[in-house]
């Protein structure tokens, strides 16, 4: 056992007298020790409830044959920190989250792992420290929110952020406004609808990492206290037969995470984390590749903002493993992979039916006949840039209009609420990339704002930032490269037009390769935003949005 490098042997003496300190016995010490990486915390609701769960995955690991340990691991909720300074710091916890988890696990030699994540950055973040540390491993999230309720239709944080938008547009009373704040996030979880931190909690079913209804049980049933001991059982399982995680995140799981990703509609947060998960597994996830993939698999689900249906509405109609088993009748998954469960593939999604064809399309009558994501490509984001296509309405699928530019969020948000924005107009939000930004910030408020005001349908947005699972419409985000390391986007001028072409996957200015050129020239960088502290070393090492932002030290 690892951890025979401190309990086992004369020199492990005083390793031992400090496990006494912990109150541990001599049968314990004798056990495999167990890692529970616990993201409880007060101030995330989709966390609240993981000290119940951490309870639950402890007396699994002890009834099989196992010494559990608990230690954290941090979580940031982009909705609170959305709109200020404090979305900066929201994908570049990751990283730390990544880096903390392996300094514990591998600093106090845990046999095994059990990994209890939520939200957002804090899923891929734990999956990349799982692909580090390399001793089996099961994950367990904290589980969905069940959906509000206001007028009697479901609702969910995105109705939140819009409500906001239709009150500066006058549509909507403060009074209907409260309606909303009072009622759209009625339980503990992560939000309840097809967001970044359910489509990751989605995903590491997908790629085997997690036990059946991970993604989808909702936080408040006690079926997910049932899973979360069934996953400290298992893990003791995997430990038997050694079974890690770089056996399960191969490629052919990533390429199937990517399938499904496709025919869930997932965030395109999942277009940064599962390249950074798979570069930490030692897996070159080239996105160039999703289109391919999109090409070939429909698009089954339209869970919110796509459409009216939640994550209770997906586990009730069968799960992410119903979804699995439709696109298997198009032999579009590779199924003989192994997984957590300890089974391949094709054995943990044999027998899973679909329970609801409206929730689920049938894989011969999907929502569309490719996914739910896609890659554009052009001289306004030479090396890509990604768009939510499942959360386009069919007019913008196809559409041209005059750039409106904004250097940073707050600027065009002030413009979109003043009405400054109108119908046909192509909005433009730079210098908030990885590097620009840093941290590259979400742009839900943009986004809510100009769906709030009824410019959905008509008003497309481009970023070098990334968007909220949260957002829809035509939101285009992770442009590469961004604008502080001298892409294309930095040389945009207000007015430019600018071409969406999603079915072809196409973005191009309409400027000529001269003028583009003379732009280049002329173009000085912007100075560097003054921050320190963790922000500043971030900054000096994060790469590209289309490698996933991952950190890389400088040769």
């Amino acid at each position: 056992m690892k951890s025979d490098n401190v309990k086992k042997g004369i020199a492990q003496a005083p390793h031992r007298s400090l496990f006494n300190a912990l109150g541990l016995t001599a049968e314990e010490m004798k056990r495999p020790l167990v890692g529970i990486v616990s993201s409880y915390n007060e101030i995330v609701p989709g966390h609240m409830n993981i000290d119940k769960l951490v309870e639950a995955v402890k007396l699994g690991v002890a009834m099989a044959g196992g010494t559990p340990r608990v230690f954290p691991a941090i979580a940031v909720c982009d909705g609170i920190a959305m709109g200020h300074v404090g979305m900066k710091y929201s994908l570049v916890t990751r990283d730390l989250i990544a880096d903390s988890t392996e300094c514990m696990a591998l600093a106090h030699q845990f046999d095994a792992l059990v990994m209890i994540p939520n939200c957002d950055k804090n899923v891929p973040g734990l999956l990349m420290a799982a692909a580090r540390i390399n001793v089996p491993t099961v994950f367990v999230s904290g589980g969905p929110m069940l959906a509000g309720h206001v007028n009697g239709k479901k609702r969910s944080l995105s109705s939140m952020f819009e409500a906001v938008g239709s009150y500066a547009a006058g549509t909507m009373t403060e009074e209907e406004v409260t309606e909303f704040e009072n009622n759209v996030c009625p339980t503990c979880g992560s939000c309840s609808g097809m967001y970044t931190a359910n489509s990751m909690n989605c995903l590491t079913e997908v790629l085997g990492m997690g036990l059946k209804g991970n993604g989808t049980i909702p936080a408040v049933y006690s079926e997910r206290i049932r899973l979360a001991k069934q996953a400290g059982m298992k893990v003791m399982e995997l430990f038997e037969k050694n079974i890690r995680p770089r056996d399960i995140m191969t490629e052919k799981a990533f390429l199937n995470a990517l399938t499904v990703d496709m025919a869930l509609g997932c965030s395109t947060n999942s277009m940064l984390h599962l390249p950074a998960i798979a570069h930490e597994a030692g897996v070159d996830l080239n996105l160039d590749i999703a289109n391919e993939l999109s090409a070939k698999t429909p698009n089954l689900c339209h869970l919110a903002p796509a459409g009216p249906t939640y994550m209770e509405d997906l586990n009730e109609a069968g799960g992410v493993y119903a979804v699995m088993n439709e696109l298997d009748k198009k032999g579009l998954l590779y199924t003989d992979l192994i997984t957590a469960t300890g089974k391949t593939v094709a054995e943990n999604i044999k027998g899973c039916v679909n329970r609801n064809p409206e929730v689920i399309r049938p894989v011969d009558n999907p929502y569309s006949e490719t996914g739910g994501i896609a890659v554009l490509k052009g001289n306004l984001a030479p090396d890509s840039c990604v768009v939510k296509r499942s959360a386009v309405v069919p007019e913008m699928m196809v559409h041209e209009g005059p750039a409106r530019v904004f250097d940073c969020e707050e600027d065009a948000i002030e413009a979109i609420r003043g009405g400054k924005i109108v119908e046909g107009d192509v909005v433009v939000i730079r210098y908030e990339g990885p590097k620009g930004g840093p941290g590259m910030r979400e742009m839900l408020n943009p986004t809510s704002a100009i769906a709030g005001m009824g410019l959905g349908a008509s008003v497309a947005l481009i970023t070098d930032g990334r968007f909220s699972g949260a957002s829809r419409g035509a939101s285009i985000g992770h442009v590469s490269p961004e604008a502080a390391v001298g892409g294309p986007i930095a040389f945009v001028k207000e007015g430019d037009i600018i071409k969406i072409n999603i079915p072809a996957n196409t973005i191009e200015l309409d400027v000529s390769d001269e003028e583009l050129a003379k732009r280049k020239a002329e173009w000085k960088p912007k100075d560097a935003k003054d921050v320190s502290g963790y922000l500043a070393r971030y900054r000096e090492l994060v790469t590209s949005a289309n490698t996933g932002a991952i950190l890389q030290i400088k040769k």
